[in-house]
């Protein structure tokens, strides 16, 4: 199977544990690996037989603007629930979605969640 693959879409957010972090927010990015049957667009140059990515892109940023979860777990879920919901020709979806600055004392790297969900 193809696939079409998006990196470093990023998104400001009110996901996390901690209180601050739904009140404050935070920047969060994501990763997105789109698994698609491309020969058809290979051979017709039209756009209506792929994924549009820009709508993909505008899906994971919408998610991750308005959705508020405690878990990290639970907003990359939705985001791959939404891209399969609203991109039919998608078959599978990976994503990693990484928060670019938890608030954890003495902790300066980046946690990342990947989920792999597909139709069916």
């Amino acid at each position: 199977m193809d696939t079409i693959q998006l990196t470093a879409i990023r998104g400001y957010g009110y996901t996390g544990y901690l209180p601050e972090e739904q009140t404050l927010g935070q920047w969060f990015e994501v990763d997105a690996t789109l698994w698609v049957d491309l020969s058809q667009a290979g051979k017709s140059d039209n756009i209506a037989d792929t994924v549009d990515y820009r709508q993909t892109i505008a899906i994971v940023q919408d998610t991750i603007r308005n959705a508020k979860f405690a878990l990290v777990e639970k907003l990359a879920d939705a985001i791959v629930t939404s891209i399969l919901e609203k991109q039919t020709l998608v078959n599978q979806v990976k994503i990693k979605l990484t928060k670019l600055a938890p608030p954890i004392p003495d902790f300066g790297g980046q946690i990342t969640i990947e989920i792999i969900r597909g139709n069916g």
